[in-house]
C-alpha cells in the first residue's frame, strides 16, 4: 500500500524521494522526541528523577557529616559534594531554561562534573581502603545520571553508567590494602556501592523507553480511531498535509497572475510548475475515490502498517458504519498486542470480499460483506476474550486454528449503497 510522489513540489523545490509506505502518523507527528528533548510527557518523568536524586542526595551527605571525623581529608570530600551539587543544579536549571532540552556541550559538563566529583571523593577517602563504605559523594553519581536520562539518547546514558561503574570497580581493586584478608562484609560493600553506580541509570532507561512507547502506541491508535467517522473514501492525514501544501501552491500562482506579478503568456517555466499542479491535484482526487478509511487506518499506523496486510480489492469496507469499523479496528489492536509477547513477527492478513452473490438469508437492503482476519502466532487459547466482544461489534463469526495460526471469518452485513 504505497504511492510515488514527485521528488519536486510543484513550487521547484526539491523534497527528495517520496516513497510513502505505511508512514507511521504517529511517527510524523512525534518528531518531537528528537535527541537531546524531553517529549511525550517525560519532562513529568524528569521532574519526578531529580526529586529523587534530591533525596539520594540528602541521604549520602548525612552519612558523610556523621563520618566526618573518620576522614583524613573531609574538606577534599566537602568540595566533592559542593561541586556534585554545583553540576546537578546547573544542569537541571539550564535544560528547564532551554525548555526541556539538554545541549551537548550541557552534557558534557555534566559528565565532567561527576568525574571530578569521583575523583575528589576517592582520593579524600583513600588511606581507609573502604571506597564502598566510606564514599559518599561519589556513590550518588550514579543516581545523579537519572536527571538527564529523559534528555539524552540511553545509549549515552547507559555508556556513562558503565564507565562509571567499570573505574569505581578498577579504583577499589587500586585500594585494596596490601596483604589484607578480604571480608565477606567488605566485599558487600564494595558490590553494593558498585550497584548503586550502575543500577539507577538502567532502571531510569527502561522506565522512560517503556513509557514512550506506551505513550506513542496510545497517540498511534488515537489517530488512526479518527478514521472511524471518515467518509467512505478519503484522503489521509498525510494526504491532507499534502493538499494543503497543493492548496497554498495554487493560491501563489494565482494571485501573482491576478496582481499581474506574473505577466501573460506564462513563461516556460511558470507554465511547467502550473501543469505540475495540475497533475498532483488530479492525482490526490483520484486517490481519493480508491482509498477507503481502513487503507489510512493501517497505513498510517506504526503498529498496523507493519504488521496487517490489507487485501480490499473492492474497496468494500467503506461500506461498514461507525460501530462494525470500531469493532474490526479494536480487533486488530487486540490481536496484535496479545501476540506481540508471544511472537516477536507477529503479523496479520486482512481480508475484505469479494462479495457472494450466491449468499442467502440476507435481508432486504442489506449486502453481506465477508472479511477474513488471519494471524501468525496467535493460539486460541491465548486470545484475550475482549477481542470476541469486539467482534461481535462487526457481524456473525466463525473461527478456526491451524498450524498456530488463527483465522477468523466474519459476516458483516452492511446497508445497500445501491439504496442510497
Amino acid at each position: 500500500m504505497s504511492f510515488l510522489q514527485l521528488e519536486e513540489n510543484t513550487l521547484g523545490v526539491i523534497v527528495g524521494h517520496a516513497k510513502r509506505a505505511a508512514s507511521s502518523t504517529a511517527r510524523w507527528i512525534g518528531r518531537a522526541s528528537a535527541a537531546h528533548h524531553a517529549s511525550l510527557g517525560t519532562a513529568f518523568l524528569g521532574l519526578g528523577a531529580a526529586i529523587i536524586v534530591g533525596l539520594r542526595a540528602v541521604y549520602g551527605f548525612s552519612w558523610f557529616v556523621a563520618l566526618w571525623d573518620t576522614y583524613p581529608l573531609a574538606i577534599v570530600s566537602l568540595i566533592a559534594w559542593v561541586l556534585l551539587a554545583a553540576t546537578l543544579a546547573a544542569t537541571i536549571l539550564s535544560a528547564r531554561v532551554a525548555g526541556d532540552r539538554l545541549h551537548d556541550w550541557m552534557f558534557v559538563t555534566f559528565l565532567l562534573g561527576i568525574a571530578g566529583t569521583v575523583a575528589l571523593d576517592v582520593y579524600a577517602v583513600w588511606e581507609l581502603h573502604d571506597l564502598g563504605r566510606t564514599a559518599t559523594a561519589a556513590l550518588v553519581t550514579g543516581m545523579a545520571l537519572l536527571a538527564v536520562v529523559t534528555f539524552r539518547d540511553k545509549w549515552e546514558v547507559l555508556g556513562a553508567a558503565g564507565v562509571l561503574g567499570l573505574a569505581f570497580t578498577i579504583l577499589i581493586f587500586l585500594n585494596i590494602e596490601p596483604g589484607a584478608e578480604l571480608d565477606p562484609r567488605w566485599v558487600a560493600a564494595q558490590l553494593t556501592a558498585i550497584a548503586l553506580l550502575v543500577l539507577p541509570a538502567l532502571i531510569g532507561v527502561v522506565i522512560v523507553e517503556a513509557f514512550r512507547r506506551l505513550v506513542q502506541v496510545e497517540l498511534d491508535r488515537v489517530l488512526v480511531q479518527s478514521t472511524v467517522s471518515a467518509p467512505r473514501f478519503a484522503v489521509g492525514m498525510l494526504a491532507s498535509e499534502e493538499l494543503a501544501r497543493l492548496d497554498f501552491a495554487a493560491e501563489e500562482l494565482l494571485d501573482s497572475i491576478a496582481t499581474g506579478t506574473t505577466p501573460l503568456p506564462l513563461t516556460p517555466k511558470t507554465a511547467s510548475v502550473a501543469a505540475s499542479l495540475a497533475t498532483e491535484l488530479r492525482l490526490h482526487l483520484i486517490e481519493g475515490r480508491r482509498e477507503t478509511w481502513l487503507y489510512h487506518a493501517v497505513s498510517e499506523s506504526e503498529m498496523l502498517g507493519r504488521s496487517v496486510t490489507l487485501i480490499d480489492k473492492s474497496s468494500l469496507a467503506g461500506l461498514l458504519d461507525p460501530t462494525q469499523r470500531d469493532g474490526l479496528l479494536a480487533t486488530a489492536w487486540l490481536l496484535l498486542s496479545d501476540t506481540a509477547k508471544a511472537n516477536a513477527h507477529r503479523s496479520m492478513t486482512l481480508q475484505v470480499g469479494p462479495l457472494d452473490p450466491t449468499a442467502t438469508g440476507v435481508p432486504d437492503r442489506k449486502i453481506l460483506v465477508p472479511i477474513s482476519i488471519t494471524t501468525t502466532g496467535a493460539p486460541r487459547n491465548r486470545v484475550d476474550p475482549s477481542v470476541w466482544d469486539a467482534i461481535e461489534r462487526v457481524g456473525k463469526y466463525t473461527d478456526t486454528t491451524q498450524d498456530s495460526s488463527l483465522r477468523i471469518d466474519i459476516e458483516c452485513l452492511v446497508d445497500n449503497p445501491a439504496d442510497a
